[in-house]
């Protein structure tokens, strides 16, 4: 089963690319909402945040307020640093029973800091989805209450663009000027011919 990773920066259109890939009956692992889970089920990783951060990022129902957590590492680098190296290692152990239960010639994992992380370098091959800064970061604030200065800090958080897209195998090109769609069929064809040891002409 080759393993594919899905990344791009805030508002590129990687999630519609995998939703696209799903339509095709390929499974997809959503590493930061898998992260967001193991932040509020997972016992040991939430024992290791509460001794990090403390006692004081719980909320009255005893979970971790993540909007809090999120305020603090927002402002922090190193609090950042630490709680990614928390919840990166759980999430790469997650995946790793994901992809166990899946039945599918190629499985997608979804995430922003893919390279950042280092987690690319577990994968066959890696697709990188981008898109003009102005596209994106209209895209957004069509979709939440966020300001330009809050999405430029996360865009700051990111590897540039330009070097996802060098250190991609693949690029999709999600600036409204060219279709999803042929782009993502495109590879789906690919990847099947991929795991199968063969090789398309041309690509």
């Amino acid at each position: 089963m080759l393993k594919i990773g899905i990344t791009g920066n805030i508002g590129s259109g990687k999630t519609t690319v995998c939703h696209i890939f799903e339509t095709l009956g390929i499974p997809v692992y959503y590493a930061d909402h898998r992260g967001k889970f193991l932040l509020e089920s997972n016992e040991n990783v939430k024992a290791k945040v509460l001794a990090a951060f403390g006692d004081g990022i719980c909320g009255p129902n005893n979970n971790i307020n993540r909007a809090l957590l999120a305020d603090i590492v927002f402002h922090d680098t190193a609090k950042l640093t630490l709680l990614e190296s928390i919840i990166h290692p759980a999430i790469f152990d997650d995946f790793n029973l994901w992809v166990a239960l899946q039945n599918s010639p190629y499985i997608l994992k979804e995430a922003a800091l893919l390279f950042e992380a280092g987690t690319y370098k577990k994968l066959d091959k890696v697709v990188t989805v981008t898109a003009p800064f102005q596209t994106r970061l209209q895209r957004v604030q069509l979709r939440s209450q966020t300001t330009e200065e809050q999405v430029r800090a996360r865009e700051n958080r990111q590897w540039p663009e330009e070097k996802k897209i060098e250190r991609a195998d693949y690029v999709i090109y999600n600036n409204e000027e060219q279709l999803l769609l042929p782009q993502v069929l495109k590879l789906h064809k690919l990847f099947l011919s991929l795991q199968n040891g063969n090789k398309i002409p041309g690509m």
